[in-house]
């Protein structure tokens, strides 16, 4: 019995970086939906299943953090990577502040494929949190 592979969305307004990080992640059996906003990524969230969001913080219409604090409350054991460069003030407070709101796992831009995968490996191999 073959198992189902893991369906990730992968949000960032970047679309050569989005379409780099789709190929990897296809390459290693990963099924991947992509939404460049925020916005965009909730519509994608509200009809499809993800087993991991993966997330930038710095968005034009809807900062990461915002996204995650939203993902929190609708959808609590959904595993969320959050990735930043940081803009004027470096990656470490958004970062910090991501991990702070809910994301399970930080990444700091830029990053490499192998850094990448693995980060998406441990996040979906962990075992679920039992319920309380």
């Amino acid at each position: 019995m073959n198992a189902q592979p893991h369906q990730i969305l992968l949000i960032d307004d970047d679309r050569d970086l989005r379409t780099m990080l789709t190929r990897a992640l296809g390459r290693f059996g990963y099924t991947v939906a992509e939404a460049e906003t925020g916005r965009e990524a909730l519509a994608r969230l509200e009809t499809t299943t993800f087993d991991l969001v993966v997330t930038d913080i710095i968005m034009p219409d809807m900062e990461g953090i915002e996204l995650i604090l939203k993902l929190r409350r609708s959808m609590p054991q959904l595993p969320v990577i959050a990735m930043s460069a940081g803009g004027r003030i470096g990656p470490d407070s958004y970062l910090s502040l991501a991990k702070r709101s809910g994301a399970v796992l930080t990444l700091v831009k830029p990053f490499g494929i192998d850094e990448f995968i693995a980060a998406v490996k441990s996040v979906l191999e962990k075992p679920a949190p039992a319920a309380a």
